[in-house]
């Protein structure tokens, strides 16, 4: 099989809104092909809605998306999406049969789409568990067949919101592992969304903080210039968690003392 290649994601003046209420406000970001970007931010700033806009989820209210050169004017399979929750798989399919899903709605033959979906879920260590059901899985081995049932299409671009958020901490930390590994090893560009600043610089090339909503827009992007795999006892990560917690702190001290909630807190 060959490795995914990433494509460029590129939003110029992009904003969101939903009647009155604009979400997010003149956005501008470009990712290279290949890159691994994460967004930080406060809950409500938009996040997941700039995810589903490049997903073809959502049309921007104005501005245009690019993903690979090309408009995004709905959802495609140059784009996969990995969501949060550990319960996205059909319960009716075996592990296998769900991976197997995407080629066969594109008409992929049986012995090519087995082969590749055998490849994928050899790539996510599922192997073993090809014949069960989703309902005898772990939390991490269905987020793992979610993985490879994205990979499988060889998106250019893989969309991640909080993928690991219902996940217990020590499930977490492997993901996050396995999540890096095979980034590393078929290179899709990715654009994945968390709370954990930690998170963020363990996996992320970039990692982009957003200001409160609503009208929400880019605060600050970090380069993480840390050799893979990372170690985040070392005194650059620890620095950049400092300075990123710092910055999604004001945010958030701004949005409570806007909503009378932090009378006396300093902005």
């Amino acid at each position: 099989m060959a490795a995914c290649t990433g494509a460029t994601i590129r939003l110029d003046r992009v904003s969101i809104a939903f009647g009155e209420h604009r979400i997010v406000s003149d956005i501008n970001l470009e990712v290279a092909a290949g890159e691994f970007v994460c967004l930080l931010g406060p809950s409500g700033c938009g996040k997941s809605t700039l995810l589903n806009l490049v997903a073809g989820f959502l049309p921007a209210t104005s501005g245009q998306v690019r993903v690979g050169g090309k408009p995004v004017q709905g959802p495609g399979m140059d784009r996969g999406v990995v969501f949060q929750s550990t319960e996205a798989l059909f319960p009716w399919l075996t592990v296998q049969e769900n991976v197997e899903y995407g080629p066969r709605m594109r008409g992929v033959g049986r012995a090519e789409r087995a082969e590749a979906a055998r490849h994928y879920l050899e790539l996510v260590g599922l192997s073993h568990a090809a014949l069960r059901l989703p309902g005898e899985l772990s939390g991490g081995m269905r987020q793992r067949a979610q993985i490879a049932r994205v990979l499988v299409n060889e998106p250019s671009v893989v969309l991640m919101d909080e993928p690991f958020g219902a996940l217990d901490a020590q499930t977490r930390e492997v993901m996050q592992a396995e999540v890096d590994r095979i980034w590393r090893a078929t290179r899709p560009t990715i654009l994945f969304i968390t709370h954990d600043i930690w998170e963020a610089i363990l996996l992320g090339d970039r990692i982009l903080t957003m200001t409160a909503g609503p009208a929400a827009t880019f605060k600050t992007v970090a380069s993480v210039g840390i050799p893979h795999p990372r170690e985040l006892t070392a005194p650059e990560a620890v620095e950049l968690y400092r300075e990123l917690r710092e910055d999604i702190a004001a945010e958030v001290r701004r949005t409570l003392l806007a909503q009378g909630l932090a009378k006396g807190v300093a902005a």
